[in-house]
Formats: structure tokens, sequence, C-alpha cells
């Protein structure tokens, strides 16, 4: 495998008083659809955790805190990957990259979001998903930002463990531990997340080349990636029905898993499929973003069934 190395710019950082940074420009670097994906499966986890509807205060304690420490985690991962982000078409309009918001900025706002995550959960929750918050930002920008993503193909497979944390901290913030239905929902997303991101690389792998960043679409062919989506496909939904006997689900779940599940390996080998036939040589005919959009909504029917199996429990016979 050759190593990809980011092209070095030699133009100096762009003039932060060009405009006036507002709060979008901040709230932009938060990375709000990304947070939206975390707390759908936060959400739902206290339900399954409380057998019900956990107490109103401690769900709003809980997502505000999710949400600062994942605005963190992505605050921080921006000012890291600011030279990047300007020789990607997807990034290059990122406030760091424009120059709207400086790095110092950006870094100061980074980690005051994550104290303000730490505590809030700490005193408002508790100190297990307190400390599960403060992993979670580790992760992501420590193993991931710092240490996989420039080197590795394999950094979104590894990378993904910080995003499968929002299921330990909404089971943890309703009965203070870890149980193995959270260990199962953990893997689940983390078996989840190379199907879902790759094919989106695979559309933008010619960016991710010229930043010098060694997605697996940029460093293997197309074939190859779609392989590996589909094992990792089918290792998600087989992992989601470990669920049905760990955490007792009835009737509810098992139907939205299967159905859900069946949908999600049938877009995968799709994907593969067009990637196997020779006539597909362009982006266009493989049509990656299919699967990356109905990979969303896969996991937000899993775990809106995760939610409501336990409030209207209809039981297995077996």
């Amino acid at each position: 495998m050759t190593a990809l190395h980011p092209r070095r710019t030699s133009a100096p950082e762009l003039d932060a008083s060009a405009r006036s940074a507002t709060l979008a420009d901040y709230v932009s670097l938060t990375k709000p659809r990304i947070i939206e994906l975390l707390l759908v499966t936060t959400f739902p986890v206290m339900f399954l955790a409380q057998r019900g509807v956990p107490p109103v205060g401690l769900i709003l304690a809980t997502l505000v805190g999710g949400t600062l420490s994942a605005a963190s985690a992505n605050t921080l991962n921006c000012y890291l990957d600011r030279d990047i982000d300007r020789l990607m078409h997807r990034t290059e309009n990122r406030p760091l990259a424009t120059g709207v918001i400086s790095p110092g900025r950006a870094l100061a706002f980074g980690i005051v979001l994550g104290v303000a995550s730490v505590l809030l959960l700490g005193f408002a929750v508790n100190w297990l998903s307190a400390g599960l918050s403060l992993g979670a930002i580790f992760l992501y920008v420590v193993f991931y930002t710092m240490v996989l993503k420039r080197r590795t193909s394999q950094n979104i497979v590894w990378g993904g463990i910080a995003g499968c944390f929002p299921v330990l901290i909404g089971w943890s913030a309703v009965t203070n531990r870890l149980d193995w239905a959270a260990v199962v929902l953990f893997l689940v997303v983390f078996l989840w997340t190379p199907p879902h991101y790759w094919p989106l690389s695979m559309r933008f792998k010619d960016d991710y080349a010229a930043a010098g960043v060694p997605m697996l679409p940029v460093v293997a062919q197309d074939v190859t990636v779609a392989r590996q989506v589909v094992a990792y496909a089918w290792a998600t939904v087989v992992v989601s029905l470990a669920l049905v006997p760990v955490a007792d689900m009835g009737w509810i779940y098992l139907v939205a898993a299967l159905v859900s599940g069946a949908v999600f390996l049938l877009e995968a080998h799709r994907l593969l499929r067009r990637a196997c036939a020779p006539e597909n040589t362009t982006l266009a005919s493989l049509r990656p973003m299919r699967l990356f959009h109905y990979s969303i909504s896969y996991l937000t029917l899993l775990f809106v069934a995760v939610a409501l199996d336990p409030l209207l429990h209809l039981p297995l016979p077996f």
C-alpha cells in the first residue's frame, strides 16, 4: 500500500478578521448533523434501560451533556484538520478553513464545550456518564483524528469507537452502570459505522486523495470496499438480533430489526453488484450515496424500535 501524505501549502493562515464570525459559524464547527445522529442512539437507549419513560430532567440533562460532548469533539476535530479541510471541496468552506474563526478561538471553544459537558453530566446525571463523555472526546480527537485518520485505511473502523459511546452514556445515565444490552448496542453502532461511512468516502474519494487521507476507497478498488461493506453490514444485522435474548426484546424490535436489516443488506449487496459489473466505471454508476442515506434510516428505525419495544412490549412466545 502506498503511503499518502497531505499536500503542503505555502499559503499563510487566512485573515480571521476578513469578516466577523457569527453564531452560525461557531455552530457549524460542531457539525450539527453528526450530533443529531449521535442523539438518535442516546435517547432511545434510556427508555430501554428504564424499561419505561425516564425522568424528563434526566433525559434533558443527558441529551444536553451529550450534545456538548459531541460538539467539543467535532470542534477540536475541525481545529486539528483545518489544513486538510482547505484541500477538500467538501470542507473548504468550513470557518477554520476560510479563516473566519481563528484556530485559537476554535481551540478554546472546543475545550470549553468539553469541560461543560463533563461538569453537566457529572453533577446533573452521574460521574460514570461524565467519564464516558470525556473518554469519547479523547478517542475521537486523539485516537481517531491525531493518530489514525492520516495513517491507516482502517481509520474509520477503529476511530468509529468514539461514535459508539452515546449508547453507553444513555444507558449509564439511567442505571449508573453498564450492562450486556448496552454492550450489544455499542457493537451494533461499531459494526454499522464502516458500511455507513465508506460509501460516503467512495463519493468523495478524490477529495480525500487530494488531502492525503488514506480512506479505504482511496487506497483500495471499489470491489474490495464493497465486499467489506457487505461483510460489516451482515455483522451489524446479526449482532442487532442478539439484543432480542440479551434484553428480552419483543415483537416490535424483532420485526423492525429484521425488516430494516433486510433492506440494509439488500442495499449493501446492490452496491457490491454495481462495483463488480465491468460496465460501471464511474461514480455515478456506483451510486454509493444510496447506501449512505439508507444506513442513516436503518440506524434510526432500529433505535426507535429500541425505545418503543419496552413501552409497548409484545413478548415473544419463545
